[in-house]
Formats: structure tokens, C-alpha cells, sequence
């Protein structure tokens, strides 16, 4: 399983406030888009997200988003190493997705870029 880099996840109560800082930080311009109820916006290797308590709620319990060349290999290697695949893989609009409970209890969202 290839790991391509992390991204940090980053709870902020105004995401319009927030950009402009993580923009200067990382460099360059924030994507925004919407999940369910949540504002997001990736900057860099910041994911700013925004919104309801009752939705971030469930997103807090990721520590943090895995760039893999592969979701796939990913479910594999995870699951003989004794991680607990708590969802997917599933398509998602950027590529496909898993979220993995580690041995250690930490849990993680584990991502690629490819479509089907």
C-alpha cells in the first residue's frame, strides 16, 4: 500500500474566517464544497470543516484523511494487519473511500483518486 500524504483535519466554527489564514499558510486558494450539512474547504493539507455540532459529531472521531494510491490495496493491507474496516470502500465524487479502525483504536479515512 502506497501512502501519498495526509491531510489534517481542522474544526472551525467560521469557515469564511478561517480561509483566509489556512490559504496564507498553505499558499494557495481554498476548494470549497458541501458534505451533507457540512462546509468544507481543503487548503493545502488542511480540511477546514464547518457546521452543525450533531453532523461534525461523527467527523471528529477521524483523526485524520490517508492519500493511498489505492483504496483497494488499502482495504487489504489493513484488514491482515487487524484494522476493523468500519465503512467501505465506497465511490465518492473525488475517488473511493474507507474509514479503518487501527488496532490502537485510532480511526482514520483512507482515500484515492480513482473512479468505479
Amino acid at each position: 500500500m502506497e501512502i501519498l500524504g495526509a491531510t489534517l483535519r481542522v474544526y472551525v466554527d467560521d469557515l469564511d474566517r478561517a480561509i483566509p489564514f489556512y490559504e496564507g499558510l498553505a499558499g494557495g486558494p481554498a476548494l470549497r464544497f458541501g458534505r451533507g450539512g457540512v462546509q468544507v474547504a481543503a487548503v493545502g493539507c488542511f480540511l477546514l470543516m464547518s457546521g452543525p455540532e450533531s453532523e461534525l459529531e461523527l467527523l471528529r472521531k477521524v483523526t485524520a484523511t490517508v492519500a493511498v494510491s489505492d483504496v483497494e490495496e488499502a482495504h487489504r493491507t489493513l484488514s491482515a494487519l487487524g484494522a476493523d474496516i468500519i465503512a467501505g470502500p465506497v465511490p465518492t465524487p473525488a475517488g473511493r473511500n474507507l474509514i479503518a479502525r487501527h488496532p490502537d483504536g485510532t480511526v482514520y479515512e483512507y482515500v484515492d483518486r480513482r473512479t468505479g
